[in-house]
């Protein structure tokens, strides 16, 4: 799914579910297809998971990733959910794809991130041999710090209860990476804020780094956005020349378009939802219009209309959806609404439509006095097949006051509909094995009953 960029560039979203968590991505494509690659990881504190996503960016001549830190609804700083350490290896594989989709080497990438962003950029950059590393007031100690300052994210992280051992564990990633002096290639660019405060790990670390010869601690004031236009010109501050690729590029645009097309957002594979009602020729009332609906395999669908979000309308285990507004302005609607599964997925979009009118009352349709629109049925399915213990009938009908059944002209039976529209009907006996057509009619005020809804399915020994 394409969504406007706060500047100029296309912005692409993503779900990359192939590691043992699933990894949201955005993806903008350098404007002339430069080659290098900068990744975006975001501290705890950047809007929606994102850092560095509100346009500052787009000016610089670079493919940028941006990784969601959302993992199970909360921030793992790209580590470990609950000590889970497939999160740092579902982050890892994604830049490895997107890296090689593009045709490129790891040292033409860039880690970037600030504050626990900036420890990520360290941590995969240093340990997964990347290029370059931007890391812009990182935190050193990974666990002790969370566990201080922001419980509820340290329980995300460590499980509960958080333990002096598994702190020490996360404490002791950045030190222990450093002291083995992995990537000694890399161009590490550290931030450090002067804030006056002692901080044992800080320093610890900071003399690790300084072992790094192309290691360089940056000033707060030094304009990072400059730094970023070096690193991906090939230059570092001290104007020394990253190597030249020795081999042809291994993927290329193709590549990377195969690979946001597999890992896009929206998977056509994913059926979009049904609107059962309203339908497309219905007038309604201002008041009470309720949307119905089918969606399996979702946990929630997305409503929208002229590019405002509406609401998200849960989906029951059995693939049901509704949502009711209070009030519609008059006119025309066009809803359009897409389904949501629990990986984030998106299926493609379907629409509503139907017309409001100020001058109908709620449960009364133009078709004549006292006449209720046909009901919507939900349960059972169309050619279901059903133990005949089993078979119940459920669903909502507007503007009507009871709900009628009948089979081959006889009447089965009637219910009540309650306040929102909703119905439900289960028969007194069995039904007898075998296919059944049964209509099912909203009756109105008057007692004049709406068109019909046919019903068909099997009924089957129990």
């Amino acid at each position: 799914m394409s969504e406007a960029p706060a500047k100029r560039r296309q912005v692409i979203k993503g779900i990359d579910a192939s590691g043992p968590y699933p990894v949201e991505y955005r993806f903008a494509h350098a404007p002339d297809a430069e080659r290098h690659l900068m990744v975006v990881l975001a501290g705890l504190d950047d809007p929606d998971g994102y850092g560095w996503a509100t346009g500052q960016l787009d000016d610089l001549p670079v493919n940028v990733l941006w990784i969601r830190d959302r993992f199970d609804g909360g921030s793992t700083s790209y580590l470990c959910r609950e000590m889970d350490f497939g999160v740092e290896k579902s982050v890892a594989g994604v830049v490895a794809r997107v890296t090689e989709s593009l045709g490129l080497h790891r040292f033409e990438v860039t880690l970037w991130g600030s504050a626990r962003g900036g420890s990520a950029a360290l941590h995969l950059g240093l340990k997964h041999g990347y290029g370059n590393i931007v890391a812009v007031g990182p935190e050193f100690a990974l666990g002790s710090t969370v566990r201080e300052r922001r419980p509820a994210v340290a329980r995300h992280q460590l499980g509960e209860p958080t333990t002096d051992d598994d702190a020490r564990t996360l404490d002791s990633l950045l030190p222990d990476l450093l002291a083995s002096g992995v990537n000694p290639q890399a161009n590490i660019y550290v931030v450090v804020p002067t804030d006056g405060q002692p901080d044992a790990e800080r320093e610890l670390c900071l003399g690790l780094l300084r072992r790094y010869r192309n290691a360089d601690l940056v000033q707060k004031t030094f304009p990072l956005l400059s730094l970023a236009q070096m690193l991906v010109a090939g230059l570092v501050p001290r104007l020394t020349v990253a190597p030249l690729a020795q081999q042809p590029p291994r993927s290329g645009p193709r590549g990377i378009g195969s690979y946001l097309k597999s890992t896009s957002v929206v998977q056509s594979s994913f059926a979009a939802p049904v609107v059962l009602s309203p339908g497309p020729d219905d007038l309604l009332a201002a008041t009470g219009v309720r949307l119905v609906g089918r969606a399996p395999g979702a946990v929630r669908v997305s409503l929208w209309e002229n590019g405002t979000y509406l609401a998200s309308a849960p989906v029951t285990v059995d693939g049901d959806w509704s949502w009711a507004r209070r009030t519609w302005t008059p006119g025309e609607h066009n809803v359009r609404l897409f389904a949501v599964d629990a990986h984030g997925y998106q299926s493609p979009r379907t629409e509503a439509q139907f017309t409001v009118s100020d001058h109908l009352t709620p449960g009364v349709v133009p078709a004549g006095p006292g006449v209720a629109a046909p009901p919507v049925v939900q349960r059972p399915e169309p050619y279901l097949q059903v133990p005949a213990a089993r078979v119940g009938f459920t669903g909502f009908a507007t503007g009507a006051g009871r709900v009628g059944f009948r089979e081959n002209g006889a009447v089965l039976g009637e219910c009540a509909v309650a306040a929102d529209g909703a119905w439900s009907w289960v028969p007194e006996g069995p039904w007898t094995e075998g296919p059944h057509t049964v209509e099912v009619f909203s009756i109105g005020a008057a007692g004049t009953e709406s068109r019909p809804a046919a019903v068909t399915f099997a009924a089957t020994e129990s």
